[in-house]
């Protein structure tokens, strides 16, 4: 079994969408783990340390620090790339019909929501934010 993780961005948590989001999920993947919780842009900059450096850095660290978020631990046989698949391309202007980005996001920035791109990337993703305590086996 494969996990990942997902986070329910602050755009989409200050549109109302959890519900919806969280539904269309769990309907295709298996949730072990989940929490909201509001990230302080220190803690958004050790998350997003793979992007330091990047010209967008700043304004993404502000932004995920902005509000609240919801993550989750998804779990399943290759659930990496079918969650990103099932999110859409990170433009939502680009992303397929029906991905939670094109019916969710907004732009490159606020799109709604997050996945782990590797399983290197999950492991630190899911330990940033879960302890083994709070995943369900």
């Amino acid at each position: 079994m494969q996990r990942t993780l997902a986070i329910i961005k602050p755009d989409c948590v200050r549109s109302n969408s959890i519900g919806a989001v969280i539904s269309r999920i769990e309907r295709r993947f298996r949730i072990i783990g989940m929490k909201m919780l509001k990230l302080s842009k220190e803690e958004a900059k050790r998350f997003y340390i793979v992007h330091s450096g990047k010209p967008f850095y700043d304004s993404l660290t502000d932004f995920m620090s902005s509000g609240p978020v919801v993550a989750m631990v998804l779990e399943g046989d290759n659930v990496i790339e079918e969650f990103r698949q099932f999110m859409g391309a990170t433009d939502p202007k680009n992303a397929e019909k029906g991905t939670i980005r094109r019916e969710f996001g907004t732009n490159i920035e606020e799109n709604a929501i997050h996945g782990s791109d590797s399983e290197e990337a999950a492991g630190f993703e899911i330990n940033f934010f879960f302890s083994d305590l709070e995943l369900v086996r």
